[in-house]
């Protein structure tokens, strides 16, 4: 019989040597790149996020979920998956990892069956248990915002938008870092395709709910999954309960504990096809918390947990296809190009 695999460890990469002139900006590079390639996922500390930046946002995420169900609903989401805004309540949204090319219905509606516990202002909540996320994306005639009125919570607006941009902002940094550390001449190769306005900011609000009900399956938090997108910035509290596939051990997760004000990076889909393969969309899923992360009185309660992703996507009409570096004689392309939009809609129509 053979020995146990060891288990994953998602890498740790300082990022601070990035905006040197010397050879610490290409070592950056080289160690976000390998750690996509190994785990698809990667802790980066020492970004250019300031920690009061993230502090903040978490406080309007906070003032956010805390409104009375009514002043949310406001800004609710549209119905169906076409425009992916507003606040999602509870159980609206069920995240799943099934892919159907011709959309089957039935399919779908056998994966809805266990409610998602999380809560969505896509510019998001509500059911017994329920996840709640809020998407903010500005400038988009396509997808428009859906926005609670200025004097329900002055000022969360502005800073939400002004939040995003500087997310843009370091995600084109790290788009960066990822076309040096595969070679690629142009540093700007795959940031070229990301004007910043099909991006996707959330904030998620996971409710407290009793353990057994997730362990027994009743309920999801947010189940096993990949991103579709080119890469996730994820900001967490300090709750836990996210994890990450153990790619030693297919079918098996690791915690991705939280480090404080690390941004957890992964690669998406898209990414993955762009790099043919090359760099890793691994499944995640947000689940239990640790022992010391929930309420143990009356019962067994997790704690409330948030969290901020924001998916950095190319522009709907690009056309993800092979980056030159990631193909050749003896490794051809393996997808056929395909335009985010066309992927996007593929994928979305299976989650609402």
């Amino acid at each position: 019989m053979n020995p146990p695999t060891s288990q994953t460890q998602i890498p740790v990469v300082d990022f601070a040597g990035w905006n040197s002139d010397g050879p610490g900006r290409q070592r950056v590079a080289q160690a976000i790149v390998a750690a996509c390639k190994k785990v698809g996922f990667v802790y980066i500390v020492n970004h250019s996020l300031p920690d009061t930046l993230l502090e903040e946002a978490f406080h309007w995420s906070r003032l956010f979920f805390e409104l009375p169900v009514g002043e949310k609903l406001l800004a609710p989401h549209p119905d169906g998956w076409a425009v992916h805004r507003g606040y999602s309540w509870p159980g609206l949204e069920k995240v799943s990892q099934a892919v159907s090319a011709d959309n089957d219905e039935e399919r779908a509606t056998q994966l809805r069956e266990v409610p998602d516990i999380k809560v969505s202002r896509a510019a998001a909540q509500y059911i017994v248990i329920g996840f709640s996320t809020l998407v903010v994306r500005e400038e988009n005639p396509m997808q428009p915002n859906q926005w609670i009125p200025e004097e329900t919570l002055p000022g969360f607006r502005a800073f939400m938008n002004r939040f995003y941009w500087e997310g843009f902002r370091v995600g084109g940094e790290i788009l960066q870092a990822l076309a040096a550390g595969l070679g690629l001449e142009d540093e700007n190769h795959l940031l070229q395709k990301h004007s910043g306005h099909n991006n996707q900011l959330r904030l998620l609000y996971y409710p407290p709910v009793p353990a057994d009900a997730l362990e027994q399956q009743r309920v999801a938090r947010c189940p096993a999954h990949t991103d579709w997108s080119s890469i996730t910035l994820l900001f967490q509290d300090d709750c836990g309960g996210l994890e990450v596939e153990d790619v030693n051990n297919p079918g098996q997760f690791v915690p991705a504990t939280p480090i404080k004000n690390a941004i957890v990076m992964n690669v998406g889909d898209l990414l993955q096809r762009w790099s043919n393969d090359q760099l890793r969309s691994t499944s995640h899923r947000v689940t239990l918390p640790p022992l010391a992360d929930r309420i143990e009185g009356e019962g067994r309660i997790t704690r409330r947990r948030f969290s901020i992703p924001y998916f950095l996507a190319p522009d709907p009409d690009s056309v993800i296809e092979c980056i030159p570096s990631c193909t050749g004689p003896s490794e051809p392309a393996k997808y056929e190009p395909i335009t985010q939009a066309g992927y996007n809609q593929m994928r979305a129509a299976m989650q609402y």
